[in-house]
């Protein structure tokens, strides 16, 4: 017969924990890291300093032309929005197309923007393009009538008192020169003006000339988020 032999003693194991172990199970230390980890977004935002502001260059006096659908507009229907401001004219064989490329992209950019930014088209060939020739024109951009308006006028002269001595971009007259075509020497017409985008905020001043250039559209986007977080009394 074989007899049961009870231990005579036991052994108590206990682990030894390590600083970051006790951290981790500690409720104490997941509330504080919630704490903080909720509060500081929430403080970088209240304090967050946004950067200078733009300069005021001009202010634009108030104007009222006539859009691609024929109807007054200007500076009575965009108060109260930022908008930016270019210079072509349809038939333009040399930089139009180009800005206009560009202009596609920027009204692609805003589009989270609403009603906040505009995009204004001022023609500089207003006794060509008519309303329904910038008609014809803005739908041949896919240009959102709510976003992308264009401008022009039966009197040309207000046309270039608003750009030369408002806006502080140049506008010639319709002359020829030789150009190159499928490597072909022909007559063409250009008319003198502005590359440049025009900036200007919801009170009509403007605060910046930007080029076409990548780099300049992206700081345009910039300044353009800084204008529309800035709110300017009227």
């Amino acid at each position: 017969m074989i007899s049961k032999v009870e231990p005579t003693s036991t052994f108590n194991f206990k682990r030894d924990y390590t600083l970051l172990e006790k951290l981790i199970g500690s409720k104490l230390f997941w509330f504080f890291f919630l704490l903080i980890g909720f509060s500081y977004p929430i403080y970088r935002s209240v304090n967050r300093v946004l950067p200078p502001e733009l300069p005021v260059l001009v202010e634009v006096p108030a104007y009222k032309l006539q859009n691609e659908f024929g109807r007054e507009y200007g500076t009575e229907q965009l108060l109260g929005r930022t908008y930016i401001a270019n210079f072509v004219f349809t038939s333009c064989p040399t930089t139009c197309p180009a800005i206009m490329e560009k202009t596609q992209k920027i009204q692609k950019r805003i589009r989270g923007l609403g009603t906040k930014v505009a995009i204004v088209t001022f023609t500089v060939d207003p006794e060509t393009d008519t309303p329904p020739v910038l008609n014809k024109y803005a739908r041949g951009l896919s240009a959102n009538p709510h976003v992308w308006t264009f401008l022009t006028t039966p009197d040309k002269e207000e046309m270039r008192s608003l750009l030369v001595e408002g806006f502080r971009v140049p506008m010639g007259d319709l002359e020829e020169f030789q150009g190159v075509v499928d490597g072909t020497s022909v007559s063409l017409w250009d008319i003198a003006h502005t590359e440049r985008m025009v900036l200007v905020d919801n009170l009509g001043r403007v605060r910046g000339y930007y080029s076409t250039t990548n780099d300049d559209i992206n700081k345009l986007m910039i300044d353009v988020g800084l204008l529309v977080n800035r709110s300017y009394e009227f």
